[in-house]
């Protein structure tokens, strides 16, 4: 029985929630963000358990590196195994935990310091191009109340570049239809205000006008995009409408919310925008984050020299550099994105 003024130790678990409600309150993240570090420290709770350790406090570096072995080691089922993007996702989840026990006080060293991250190889994005974007948005057509939505939702989806999270967090008073902005929510609940070109601006404002009135109910409240029953369209109900877009507009690739964000960015770039100021408008912390689309459009460019210039071609037996490969290795020193 524990003595007078003896104290019970904390199990992973009662740590791992309340570094969860510091990052809820203090950080405030998203519920998406915070569900994805939720599972992440479940697991690496059972993990723990399972090694007869309940103190994160009592973890060593080379408990959470056997951690990241194991975890790399794992199958998803079908013979796939984790992501190496994934494991070092969980690791940095991890390390946040760590940081956040030590700087409590919980703990007198952080074990995940000096945990090697797993490499993670560089993919490019994939950006449409914008005829296939134009395509899509002019998909939905304008013959019915959610017609006018899908297309508003669609215009702005790109013309401002949002995260699906943000589009459907929007309420009416985000969009400014006078002066053409969107007030956007991006992670960490960080604000900016993002321009909204004439096509969206238009689509946006006939929605408001002809066709939210016709779906808003009395559980609408200020809701910007609505579903069939007047509720806030949720991401799932997004990507099913883009899907039946891209469909409709007979683009023949699978085509992702996050996909119109990557064109916004690169067809920005194309178009001359300074990177820093692409920058702002997606809301990057880091200039990293951005600079990949750099890449994208730079590779395109080769592309076109390469294939339109006479005297560019390759002549029999000559190589051609791994222009993509290379390029990626580069940012990649310069920064994690």
């Amino acid at each position: 029985m524990p003595t007078a003024g003896s104290r019970k130790r904390d199990t992973v678990g009662d740590q791992a929630r309340r570094f969860l409600d510091h990052l809820a309150v203090e950080r405030g993240l998203s519920r998406n963000t915070l569900e994805a570090y939720r599972r992440d420290l479940s697991k690496y709770g059972d993990y723990l358990k399972a090694q007869g350790i309940v103190d994160g406090a009592n973890a060593s570096e080379t408990t959470i590196a056997r951690y990241v072995e194991w975890l790399s080691s794992r199958n998803l089922g079908e013979g796939r195994r984790y992501r190496a993007s994934s494991v070092a996702r969980a690791l940095a989840a991890v390390r946040m935990f760590h940081r956040f026990l030590l700087r409590e006080g919980e703990a007198k060293v952080d074990p995940a310091e000096g945990v090697v991250r797993p490499k993670v190889p560089r993919s490019l994005p994939r950006p449409l191009s914008v005829e296939q974007v134009q395509a899509i948005l002019e998909a939905p057509g304008r013959a019915d109340p959610p017609a006018i939505r899908d297309r508003a939702m669609l215009e702005t989806l790109y013309g401002a570049g949002l995260r699906i999270s943000e589009l459907v967090g929007l309420d009416v008073d985000d969009v400014d239809l006078e002066e053409g902005s969107v007030r956007a929510m991006g992670k960490g609940s960080k604000e900016r205000i993002v321009p909204l070109g004439s096509y969206a601006r238009a689509a946006a404002e006939e929605y408001v006008t002809r066709a939210r009135p016709e779906l808003a109910r009395p559980r609408s409240g200020a809701a910007m995009f609505l579903n069939q029953r007047g509720g806030r369209l949720t991401r799932q109900g997004v990507s099913k409408i883009l899907q039946a877009a891209v469909r409709r507009a007979g683009v023949r690739k699978r085509v992702t919310p996050h996909m119109f964000r990557h064109s916004f960015a690169t067809h920005l770039l194309e178009g001359g925008a300074d990177v820093r100021v692409v920058q702002e408008l997606l809301g990057h912390a880091s200039l990293s984050s951005t600079q990949i689309y750099t890449l994208v459009t730079g590779d395109r460019l080769r592309e076109e020299y390469f294939t339109a210039h006479p005297r560019a071609r390759r002549h029999p037996g000559q190589k051609r550099q791994p222009v993509v490969r290379a390029a990626a290795a580069t940012a990649q020193r310069r920064g994690d994105g």
